[in-house]
């Protein structure tokens, strides 16, 4: 008798396992789940602009006029390395495009914010401005060296649209 006892045991055991799984599986199937991403939350920068412009030793750069489908969505300043600004927005196709600025070693800066990118030969007007076009496996940039500190914009978007962010950037 305790030899029929215990295989009951284990084949109670197996069966409950596989009742479990099959309603993990219909759980999984019937109820709705979704694998895309979520959304990207806007952010909203006017705090930590009116914090960076009290704080940096040079003007911290901002845009104005821009649309509302350019959705901003990652803002930071730190004081303590180089008086670094950042603002980073989504474009309206979706690509990436970030204002960066520093006091650092424009060399240093440039390569870092630009994720590696390359000066080119090619300059763009923008206002009363020359920025200096880079080109990159994984971001493209426009470069402006100013007195005593370096302004990139960058990202993934097209040239057309770092040239549309650096035309709306405004310092006061």
């Amino acid at each position: 008798m305790a030899g029929t006892k215990g295989k009951q045991t284990v084949r109670d055991m197996l069966l409950s396992l596989g009742l479990i799984g099959i309603m993990a599986g219909v759980i999984y199937i019937f109820i709705p789940h979704d694998d895309s991403e979520p959304p990207l939350k806007r952010v909203d920068y006017r705090v930590e602009l009116l914090t960076a412009r009290r704080a940096a030793s040079y003007p911290v750069a901002a845009p104005e006029g821009l649309p509302g489908t350019w959705k901003a969505t990652s803002v930071r300043y730190d004081g303590a390395e180089f008086d670094a600004w950042h603002l980073g927005f989504h474009d309206p196709e979706g690509q990436y495009v970030a204002v960066e600025q520093s006091t650092q070693r424009a060399a240093a800066f440039i390569d870092s914010a630009s994720q590696g990118a390359a000066a080119t030969k090619a300059t763009e007007r923008i206002g009363d401005r020359t920025w200096v076009r880079y080109k990159g496996d994984k971001y493209d940039a426009l470069v402006l060296r100013g007195k005593g500190s370096t302004t990139v914009v960058t990202g993934t978007a097209s040239f057309g649209q770092l040239v549309r962010m650096a035309g709306a950037l405004k310092t006061s």
